[in-house]
């Protein structure tokens, strides 16, 4: 399982020119289910996710959690961060789970992102064609694999 988190001042996600989800100040997550990924794997990235220390404290210093401050976290699904290149220029998405079982994981992080504490946890639609517009604050991105 791989994500990529960025803290952001706010986030829009449309689909078909219809807004679906939008967020204030918390975070944006971009979760690729590998094929393999286990419970034990889904449960360490909601750990690392929800427990990210990257918001600034009284002192500036990152420190805070979107926990710690009340935030707001909007996942979408990316199959894409599963995209292997190591061939050519073109991404193979072998390592990426089937549609079912991905779209399961997903709904699962996103239920479990809340049972941890996160104040709201919005989602996107998975398998469709998103526009999203985010506003990324520091910018501060952080790329998480459950593997590694």
């Amino acid at each position: 399982m791989k994500a990529v988190v960025q803290r952001v001042e706010s986030v829009v996600l449309c689909v078909d020119g219809k807004e679906i989800s939008s967020i204030s100040e918390g975070l944006i997550c971009y979760l690729g289910v590998a094929k393999g990924d286990t419970e034990e794997e889904l449960l360490w990235m909601v750990k690392k996710v929800s427990g990210l220390r990257i918001f600034p404290d009284s002192e500036g210093k990152m420190n805070l959690s979107a926990i710690d401050l009340g935030l707001s976290i909007l996942v979408v699904s990316q199959f894409t961060l599963l995209g292997d290149i190591k061939r050519g220029f073109r991404p193979g998405f072998s390592d990426a789970e089937i549609p079912e079982k991905a779209n399961s994981m997903y709904l699962k992080f996103i239920e479990l992102l809340k049972l941890a504490g996160i104040k709201s946890v919005k989602g996107g639609v998975f398998g469709a064609d998103m526009t999203i517009n985010q506003i990324n604050r520091g910018p501060v991105t952080i790329i998480l694999d459950s593997r590694e």
